[in-house]
């Protein structure tokens, strides 16, 4: 079975894995250089790769999945982990 998507569904679902992403250094973040660390482009850029599998595995495209997709992405490598242990 091959699935074939737009250009825009897969900045979509990126993007807002990435949001995710960025929540999460954002709200763990203690100072400035938190943000800007190494571990923290690591886990914006994980959360992207998360919004693109998502895509993948979701439903339907619609608004439950785009917060779906910011909440994947915001834990991010938990999300990877789970797929990985099942």
């Amino acid at each position: 079975m091959t699935m074939i998507y737009d250009i825009a569904t897969v900045l979509h679902f990126i993007l807002m894995g990435m949001l995710g992403g960025v929540l999460y250094v954002l709200v763990w973040a203690k100072s400035v250089d938190d943000i800007v660390c190494f571990e923290s482009i690591r886990h914006i850029a994980i959360s992207a790769i998360v919004g693109f599998i998502y895509m993948v595995l979701h439903t339907e495209y619609g608004f439950q999945d785009s917060i779906m997709t910011i909440i994947a992405g915001y834990f991010g490598d938990d999300f990877i982990q789970a797929l990985v242990e099942r």
